[in-house]
């Protein structure tokens, strides 16, 4: 007995023991393609990631395990995977078990030993794949007719019988435009603007939902309702999506699939027995409005009871696409309510409305009202000298050909039973304030109208924080301005375009990676590029496209997208495989510049846009894009083991440079063609500058700042003209430069008032100046690299290896930046009181870190030895380990 007692306690304890270490090192933040428990995975070998735990040093080995049996997989046992002892601290790697099947739930774990061979283990985590594979859809494609330019959305319906009790449920649906799915008469889901807009006639995206608790035993109704989107575009505007070779009526293919609890399964799917009826929508455009008639409400269509005998039957069509694949990325959702900060009565039928900042989004109107009312909802991002809204600096590239499709303008039109609402399902909108007209008296509050701030709901990763209030509120806006314009792609403004400038999103991409985790949605849109790619390597300017932009601008320094997006990717992330998948088309592009402009100079660009007085040489903006593609190239071709190719754009690349610095370099005088801002700043920024001359270009470009006593450069020189400064010994200049608030410069918009960020320097702009723009958003990156001193390192990407130099600027008392790596949180903080800096950083796990500071800094450390510290700096850096340290730095 005594034994038997003494085996017990000795294995309680040891269970007790196992428990509190699992508590203590439990690995987190498990994603499979970067996403929490994804359904609808259809990529063959699926990509897992995980965190350790925060007082872990270094992960010496790995163990993913996967299978079907959840049982299993939290024993140790994988059916379908295991990865054995990988020997590596990686905290990423792929998929190499069996062939996965499709409908099927995978359970996945992750066990890792550290440099103590310890061991921890992950709690187990599912994803679920998708058709995996065109040959496995059931439904037919349907639509309601063939005439695209019939204006009322349809409605489609489905009534069938569940005749078991249901264990799962999964509705796979695939669309060429827009579409709200309902089940029993309720939403599906909380996405919006689904699916993500593609090149629709190359590829056509298709999701997953999760519909078990929407279905019932016995009676049930499926209900689509379909807009239009970029699919389908009947507004008329300068890009000619009207005239895109795919346009057609919205068309849909759906199955159902239903496993019930004895295991048999059952598919319900789309074909021309399904009803089709018009909906209330009598009008939607991605690019305009939605309007909509309440008067043509059918209660109950979406639900089991309707009787849908005066419906049509539905028509089956033929796909958009041959390629038919499973969205992966995070979506569109509200993400943010907002309500009114002030409302101004103008009249009985005239309200104006204040949300009090810039956003993209819709508005929600609930209001009561005679039938036939007509309600105008006018957004708009600033108010006129009338006191009404004024949409004159956003219609600019409107073109209607009538005035049945006002501008950012929602029709309802009231049923008169009692209080009703609206909201726009297929539009949305950039805007501050919206005014509501009625051709009947109505009365309103501020609690009448809400609005609803959307866009790719990607996760926050980073945060700035200073002691200055307007750095605050440059960063605030900035990144606003960044989430108005990312929906399931990177956009130039949510109002007056809605297009997916290259150059725009290349010049912000630091922006939105130490801000936010948005690489499934960079990996959609670098499949965009490959879908618009042309056979000779050319690129539009927008992308997606309906065909504009291939022949203006779409030059090297805008179609830069190609290489700097994937190259950045690899290094926040570590991962090469967006890298690997556009190898060829990056090779095809440098390949067609190679031959068009063998010289290694080309003027094929927009050059500086949107300059404030200089205008700089395009020639050398245009070569340096060229020679920075190029080179991005040559390390691709390093990384992924192709020797000769890198070899050859190696090369290449040196050519380019040397090309560039003989025909626009002045060695004697250091300086590049005329020496104004933006023609020193994007050699220096981009390492076009011979080592030796560095210093004078330098030199000369801070005295180019201090001669014009401002910033003078336009969007390629807004990326360079910061971080060439303060990589090169004036970070005090550069944040001067960072920190005005009189013109030009980003504190002159925050000083007008701007909560986002402006197309144009100037605020007085009649036409043709959008006030919610990224491209000039380079400066929040910038804090985070100059101010903060963090920056990936591309012999090991992903923040593996840390290069920290931070820059203690005069003008600023406290600084702090939180970044989130594929390791962990990193942490650069320093408060300053005068010549004395309290300086505290933290390594995540299974990290390294190398410390830069100027050598005029005397530095002590309460976590290193004063000698070891000392050494260390006499090799050039300060090795840091996993931990936090407290550093106390002196200015001479």
């Amino acid at each position: 007995m005594k034994r038997f007692l003494s085996v017990l306690f000795l294995t309680l304890l040891s269970h007790l023991f196992l428990f509190a270490t699992q508590s203590l090192g439990k690995l987190d933040f498990l994603r499979c393609e970067y996403l929490v428990t994804p359904l609808g995975v259809d990529v063959p070998t699926p990509r897992f990631s995980w965190r350790l735990p925060a007082h872990l040093n270094k992960q010496q080995a790995y163990q993913v395990i996967v299978g079907t049996d959840s049982v299993a997989v939290a024993n140790g046992t994988g059916g379908a995977w295991d990865s054995g002892k990988v020997l590596s601290s990686e905290v990423l790697t792929v998929y190499a078990g069996k062939a996965m099947q499709p409908y099927t739930r995978y359970y996945w774990k992750v066990s890792v030993w550290d440099d103590a061979n310890n061991n921890y283990t992950s709690a187990v985590s599912h994803f679920e794949t998708g058709l995996m594979g065109m040959h496995n859809w059931k439904g037919s494609w349907i639509s309601d007719t063939h005439d695209y330019r019939l204006k009322p959305a349809a409605y489609f319906r489905k009534a069938f019988d569940a005749g078991r009790k249901i264990r799962q449920a999964r509705a796979y649906i695939a669309v060429a435009g827009l579409y709200e799915l309902s089940i029993n008469g309720t939403r599906v889901g909380d996405h919006r603007l689904d699916p993500a807009y593609t090149r629709f006639d190359r590829r056509t995206l298709y999701l997953t939902h999760d519909i078990t608790q929407l279905l019932q035993q016995g009676d049930n109704a499926v209900g689509v309702l379909l807009g239009n989107g970029w699919y389908n575009h009947q507004s008329t505007a300068v890009w000619n999506f009207d005239q895109a070779p795919w346009r057609g009526r919205p068309k849909f293919c759906m199955d159902i699939r239903i496993v019930y609890e004895d295991g048999k399964e059952e598919f319900v799917s789309t074909g021309s027995d399904w009803k089709t009826s018009l909906s209330p929508v009598i009008f939607n455009s991605i690019y305009t409005a939605e309007h909509y008639d309440a008067r043509k409400e059918q209660a109950g269509w979406n639900t089991p009871g309707f009787d849908d005998e005066k419906w049509k039957n539905a028509a089956c069509t033929s796909a958009p696409s041959n390629l038919i694949v499973s969205q992966q990325m995070h979506p569109v959702r509200d993400v943010k309510q907002l309500n009114p900060v002030k409302m101004t009565k103008l009249s009985d039928t005239d309200y104006l409305f204040d949300f009090g900042q810039n956003m993209s989004g819709v508005s929600e109107l609930i209001v009561t009202g005679k039938p036939g009312t007509e309600i105008r909802l006018k957004h708009a991002e600033r108010i006129g000298e009338d006191g009404k809204v004024d949409m004159s600096n956003i219609d600019y590239h409107y073109r209607p050909t009538d005035d049945s499709d006002p501008f950012q303008t929602d029709i309802f039109i009231l049923s008169g039973k009692g209080e009703e609402s609206f909201r726009a399902r297929f539009n949305y909108k950039g805007f501050q304030y919206v005014e509501v007209l009625s051709n009947e008296p109505i009365e309103l509050t501020t609690n009448s109208l809400k609005a609803y701030f959307m866009h790719s709901d990607v996760p926050v990763v980073g945060k700035v924080t200073s002691s200055s209030e307007l750095l605050n509120k440059i960063w605030e806006a900035t990144n606003r301005s960044y989430l108005s314009n990312l929906f399931g792609y990177p956009t130039d403004c949510p109002q007056r375009e809605k297009n997916g400038w290259t150059g725009d999103a290349h010049i912000a991409i630091e922006t939105a990676l130490y801000n936010y985790d948005g690489i499934t949605v960079y990996e959609k849109w670098l499949a965009d590029h490959q879908d618009e790619q042309a056979p000779n390597g050319v690129l539009p300017a927008i992308i997606p496209t309906g065909g504009w932009g291939y022949h203006w601008g779409n030059g090297v320094d805008w179609t830069s997208t190609i290489a700097i997006i994937p190259w950045n990717i690899y290094l926040f992330y570590g991962d090469k495989h967006l890298l690997e998948s556009v190898y060829d088309n990056i090779k095809r592009y440098v390949d067609y510049l190679n031959y068009t402009y063998p010289s290694g100079i080309t003027d094929w660009g927009l050059g500086d846009w949107i300059p404030i007085k200089a205008r700089s040489s395009k020639e050398l903006t245009s070569s340096i894009y060229y020679y920075v593609d190029t080179d991005i190239l040559a390390k691709a071709a390093k990384l992924l083991n192709k020797q000769r190719d890198y070899e050859k754009y190696s090369a290449l690349a040196t050519k380019i440079k040397n090309s560039i610095n003989v025909r626009f370099l002045d060695e004697q005088k250091g300086i590049y063609c005329s020496g104004h801002q933006t023609e020193l700043s994007t050699p220096l920024y981009w390492n076009i500058v011979p080592e030796h001359m560095k210093e004078l270009v330098a030199k000369n470009l801070a005295e180019r700042v201090e001669k014009d006593q401002s910033m003078d450069v336009g969007l390629l020189g807004s990326k360079a003209i910061l971080n060439a400064l303060s990589e090169n010994g004036y970070a005090d200049l550069a944040y001067k430069l960072a920190s005005k608030d009189t013109y030009p410069s980003w504190g002159w918009w925050i000083k007008n008032g701007a909560t986002t960020l402006f197309e144009n320097w100037r605020t007085d702009g009649y036409r043709d100046i959008s006030l919610n723009h990224i491209m000039f958003g380079e400066i929040s990156a910038w804090y985070y690299k100059a101010l903060g001193g963090l920056f990936p390192d591309a012999s090991a990407p992903g923040f593996k290896h840390i290069i920290l130099k931070p820059n203690f600027v005069t003008g600023l008392t406290s600084f702090e930046a939180n970044h989130i790596s594929p390791y962990g949180e990193i942490v650069s903080s320093w408060n300053k009181n005068r010549n004395k800096v309290q300086y505290t950083v933290t390594i995540p796990s299974n990290t390294s870190a190398s410390l830069y500071l100027d050598d005029a800094y005397i530095v002590k450390s309460k976590e290193i030895k004063s000698q070891i510290l000392s050494a260390q700096r006499e090799e050039g850096s300060i090795k840091l380990t996993p931990g936090t340290y407290h550093f106390e730095i002196r200015i001479k």
